[in-house]
């Protein structure tokens, strides 16, 4: 389910470091990359035959279980440049208009995302401890 569609621009890591423009779709699990003339993902569904390999290798996912952080870097006339940094370290940049707000919304469904993650793992200690906790039945 899209939080949020639009187009970011996001910096290469080759030599030149260009700046590329991504259709971005923002999800609750993480931050999908599409070069802007890919066709769009299509909707999940059961029945569909695979897709070939090689144009799903062109849409990057930016899962947030592995994202550490969204760094804002600075605001530069129109534009606010941020840095995704990936658990491994890897850090990516961005930058878009400023009134559209993307490190805002990344970072929050992050938060969201790592939240229901925590509460997962609480609620799964406590069932461990109820469970060990509860009486067995006669032997």
């Amino acid at each position: 389910k899209a939080v949020k569609e639009g187009m970011l621009e996001k910096r290469s890591d080759g030599l030149l470091q260009l700046w590329k423009k991504k259709r971005c779709i923002l999800t609750e699990e993480g931050l999908l990359l599409i070069p802007p003339k890919h066709p769009p993902p299509p909707p999940q569904q059961q029945q569909q035959p695979p897709l070939p390999a090689e144009p799903a290798a062109k849409i990057k996912e930016l899962h947030f279980s592995n994202m550490k952080t969204v760094d804002c870097v600075e605001r530069k006339g129109k534009y606010v440049y941020f840095t995704v940094v990936m658990a491994e370290g890897k850090e990516i940049d961005f930058r878009c208009a400023q009134e559209q707000g993307w490190n805002a919304a990344i970072t929050l469904q992050m938060v969201q995302y790592k939240n229901r993650q925590a509460i997962l793992a609480v609620r799964s200690t406590r069932q461990k401890q109820q469970h060990l906790a509860a009486p067995h039945g006669p032997r």
